[in-house]
């Protein structure tokens, strides 16, 4: 019997999943949370073999999750399943550990045979996205970067960043300058939709 962790904030979505993986008679879900911060205690008290994490969660996003969940419990096989086909949410999601990366909008078929398979030591990726990955390319831009791009996310001025991420002035507007550079966009509002949209914040 393969033990299945479910983490997704979005209650509805967790209850079809489950009642989904329960029609197979090899798959048992054994929890259910709604926040990244649950996934790693869960998984450990319920021994669990597959987790399948969400990207987008409260509390901790399913890919820091992943990665903490890995540390963790080694043994536990990582299944991203999210909405956001993102390239860099695959890169990313191989970098903490994940074993498997599937879109929400797959066949059931598809998502059953992802936990059969990762279980079995496999890796499952969607193709589209794999492709999609491979013609994007990883993210060029610092981790330092990242941060304030998503502190800026907001449309907070220079000194808010600054002040949010405890920076000079300056250096938060040498990193948007290198960033704004290496997305290609002409503002810092494009350079942070460009940067969210390809996965890399």
């Amino acid at each position: 019997m393969i033990r299945v962790l479910l983490a997704d904030d979005q209650a509805l979505v967790r209850g079809a999943l489950a009642a989904m993986l329960g029609l197979e008679a090899d798959i048992e879900v054994v929890a259910q949370v709604g926040s990244g911060a649950e996934v790693v205690a869960a998984a450990t008290a319920h021994r669990v073999d597959v987790a399948l994490l969400d990207v987008q969660m409260p509390g901790g996003d399913g890919l820091d999750a992943a990665a903490e969940l890995h540390a963790a419990l080694p043994s536990c096989r990582i299944v991203i399943l999210t909405t956001f086909g993102r390239p860099g949410y695959l890169a990313r999601a191989m970098r903490a550990g994940a074993s498997g990366f599937v879109v929400k909008d797959a066949p059931p078929e598809q998502l059953v045979d992802a936990v059969r398979r990762v279980h079995a030591g496999l890796r499952v990726v969607d193709p589209v996205l794999a492709a999609e990955s491979l013609s994007t390319g990883a993210s060029s831009l610092t981790e330092r970067e990242r941060d304030v791009l998503r502190a800026a996310a907001d449309g907070a001025t220079v000194a808010t960043v600054a002040a949010r991420l405890h920076l000079s002035e300056g250096t938060v507007r040498n990193h948007l300058s290198a960033a704004i550079g290496k997305t290609t966009a002409r503002t810092r509002a494009e350079a942070v939709r460009l940067a969210d949209e390809h996965g890399w914040l």
